[in-house]
């Protein structure tokens, strides 16, 4: 295949491309960039296609890797360190400690429904909200990685509700 063929179809999946791209990104400008970086990639490792082979599939890869290679490191960007005795990275981004003055629930608020939770749910969630990874509260807790996944997820929506009727009695 030549350079302008492939050029050709390269531009032809521009539309797909940039359809794969907002639904990975969730964001029209990020989905630009993302689409611009991956139209890029596959013109430079053009001789790396084989011919005659899915030009899309081929093209899908390389912006979902570019994507995931993006993601992680902004995860490595915002990893801040934190100088307790433990010594453990906490992959939080720093404006999660910022809270606005005028949201509905205060930290008291939700700090007390997470105290009211029965401790086979608060312990795990509380591991996690301190930094935790799955794996290191399930081997503390003695527990499968599975079942800490599973409790995390039904205390932050059992908090969700909880927190949720709080703020509409309140209006």
């Amino acid at each position: 295949m030549t350079a302008i063929e492939f050029n050709h179809q390269l531009i032809d999946l521009e539309d797909k491309l940039s359809r794969f791209a907002i639904s990975l990104t969730s964001n029209k400008d990020d989905a630009k960039d993302l689409l611009q970086d991956t139209m890029l990639k596959a013109i430079t490792y053009r001789t790396q296609y084989v011919d005659y082979t899915n030009l899309k599939a081929w093209t899908y890869t390389i912006m979902k890797n570019t994507f995931i290679n993006s993601y992680r490191k902004n995860v490595r960007q915002k990893t801040v360190l934190d100088s307790t005795k433990d010594l453990f990275l906490l992959s939080q981004n720093r404006d999660t400690f910022n809270v606005a003055p005028d949201s509905i629930c205060t930290e008291k608020e939700i700090n007390n429904a997470i105290e009211r939770l029965h401790d086979d749910f608060k312990i795990p969630f509380k591991m996690h909200l301190a930094g935790y990874k799955y794996k290191e509260i399930a081997d503390d807790l003695n527990l499968k990685i599975g079942t800490v996944k599973s409790r995390i997820f039904f205390t932050r929506r059992k908090l969700m509700n909880e927190l949720r009727d709080i703020a509409y009695s309140e209006e």
